[in-house]
């Protein structure tokens, strides 16, 4: 196969994507790499102002079309009227990157109630909620590719991250039983499972836990390959799942954690 082929293999022209908790982090670096491949991108997160900015770089950067809408992914209605607008405007739907999620570091007898049920909702509630309204468009296409943002801490456990490594492990499963509900409408449902990766959400843990940053950030990066993740490095791996690379592959999990789980 020439280059030139596996090229186009990456390329996603003319398809639509839509990337939940878009507007920094690994979201940002999703929305930035699917632009980049060629793909319209609607953003969508709670913080207006840096979903507003995200969107607007990335058109300027990589002249693709992109859309912000603000959401609150752990609310119903917010993700219907979400997903109905980001048809209206591109009349498709080909990818949903579910990302948008939240940490609390506390143990389950420390963490208090409302804090579970922010992590559980925005992380695992908030995946089940953008499907839903996802994938009958993706139905009328015949094909869609979906997916979903979980953590090495949902394939083992972690530390003083009770909600979190529940929410995570949920999407693992989640990720399994959808492929197999929707793979006959050719929609393919996989996981990529980041390990540390240097983000406001993972410097917010240090500051929860009340850690030196340096300090907690040397301690992230022990690992195999010796350091910790960028957007980068998971937006690569999404990107493939989102392409036709990957058509014969749905119900999967990547760990993308520099060997952090070897």
């Amino acid at each position: 196969m020439s280059e030139a082929t596996i090229g186009n293999l990456l390329r996603l022209d003319g398809m639509v994507a839509i990337v939940t908790g878009a507007a920094s982090g690994i979201g940002r670096g999703v929305a930035r790499r699917l632009a980049e491949a060629g793909a319209s991108v609607a953003l969508l997160d709670i913080d207006a102002g840096g979903g507003e900015r995200t969107a607007d770089e990335i058109a300027q950067t990589t002249g693709a079309r992109t859309l912000f809408v603000s959401c609150d992914v752990a609310s119903a209605q917010g993700c219907a009227r979400a997903v109905r607008h980001v048809a209206d405007e591109f009349d498709r739907v080909d990818i949903l990157v579910n990302n948008a999620g939240v940490i609390r570091r506390r143990n389950v007898v420390d963490l208090a109630e409302a804090d579970w049920d922010l992590v559980v909702d925005v992380s695992l509630k908030g995946a089940y909620l953008m499907s839903k309204y996802v994938i009958p468009h993706m139905r009328r296409g015949e094909s869609g590719s979906i997916i979903n943002i979980g953590s090495g801490w949902g394939l083992k456990g972690g530390p003083d991250a009770a909600a979190y490594c529940a929410a995570k492990g949920g999407i693992v499963n989640l990720t399994r039983a959808m492929a197999i509900d929707h793979g006959p409408a050719s929609i393919r449902v996989n996981c990529v499972c980041p390990g540390d990766t240097d983000t406001p959400l993972l410097r917010s843990e240090a500051v929860q836990l009340g850690a030196d940053m340096d300090e907690f950030m040397r301690e992230a990066a022990a690992r195999p390959i010796g350091r910790v993740g960028t957007p980068d490095d998971i937006a690569n791996a999404v990107l493939f799942f989102a392409s036709r690379m990957s058509t014969w592959i749905t119900g999967a999990t990547l760990v993308v954690d520099g060997g952090g789980l070897a």
